[in-house]
C-alpha cells in the first residue's frame, strides 16, 4: 500500500505564511502526496510551486464555520478554481442540518458541484456536533447532490476524525461518495486503521511522520 497517495497534506491554520505554504508543497513534492489543501488565498503561490508535478491542490471553501450564505460559497468556490485548485473541500452549513432544513443543504452542495464542474467536490459535515442520525443524513445528502467525497471534519471543532463515524459514514454512503478523514490524524497507525475501514482520502498536517521523513 502506498500511504502517500492518500494523504492531502494540510496547512489550515490562521497564522500561515507563505513560507509555510512553499514548505508544505515541497514536503508534498518530497514525498510524492496525493494533494495538498490550503486556504483560497494560498491556491496561487502553491500552484506555481507545485505545476508541472503529480501533486493535486485542494482548497477549502466556507471554512471552518460553514456559516456563510450559497451565493459566497459558490463565489469562493469557482475562485479557487479559477486561480489553479483541483478540488474543492466544502463546509455544510450545519445550522440548517440542525434545523432540519435538508433541502436547503442539498441544494447548496448542488450549487457548489455546478460551480467547479468535473473537479472533486468534498462535503465536509463537522460530525463533532452531530448526533448519528445527522451523520447519516448529511451523509445522504452528499450523495443526492452528487459531490465526490464526504469529509468528517474540518479540525476547528470540538473533535477530529473518529474510526466510529468513519464506519458509520461508510455504510451510509456505500459505494455512492468517497470518504475522507481528517482532523487528528497524527500517526501512521491510525491513518492505516482509517484506510481499512474504506477511506480514500487522508487530510493531515502530518504527512511526513505518517510516512517517515525523507530528510
Amino acid at each position: 500500500m502506498s500511504l502517500e497517495k492518500y494523504i492531502d497534506h494540510t496547512c489550515l491554520k490562521p497564522t500561515a505564511t507563505n513560507t509555510d505554504i512553499a514548505n508544505l508543497c515541497q514536503e508534498a513534492i518530497e514525498h510524492e502526496f496525493y494533494a495538498v489543501c490550503v486556504h483560497g488565498c494560498h491556491v496561487g503561490l502553491a500552484k506555481s510551486i507545485l505545476r508541472g508535478t503529480h501533486v493535486k491542490i485542494a482548497s477549502v471553501v466556507a471554512f471552518p464555520l460553514g456559516a456563510m450564505s450559497t451565493k459566497t460559497k459558490v463565489l469562493e468556490a469557482a475562485d479557487c478554481i479559477e486561480n489553479g485548485a483541483d478540488e474543492i473541500d466544502m463546509v455544510i452549513n450545519v445550522g440548517w442540518l440542525k434545523m432540519k432544513d435538508h433541502d436547503a443543504v442539498r441544494d447548496e452542495i448542488k450549487d457548489v458541484k455546478k460551480a467547479i464542474g468535473d473537479h472533486l467536490l468534498k462535503v465536509i459535515i463537522e460530525t463533532c456536533f452531530l448526533t448519528n442520525e445527522e451523520k447519516n443524513i448529511a451523509c445522504a445528502l452528499t450523495v443526492d447532490a452528487n459531490a465526490d467525497f464526504v469529509k468528517t471534519s474540518t479540525g476547528f471543532g470540538t473533535g477530529g476524525a473518529t474510526f466510529e463515524d468513519v464506519e458509520l459514514m461508510k455504510k451510509a454512503v456505500g459505494d455512492h461518495a468517497k470518504i475522507k478523514a481528517s482532523g487528528g490524524i497524527k500517526t501512521k497507525e491510525q491513518a492505516l486503521k482509517y484506510i481499512e475501514l474504506g477511506v480514500s482520502r487522508i487530510g493531515t498536517s502530518s504527512g511526513p511522520l505518517l510516512v517517515g521523513d525523507k530528510s
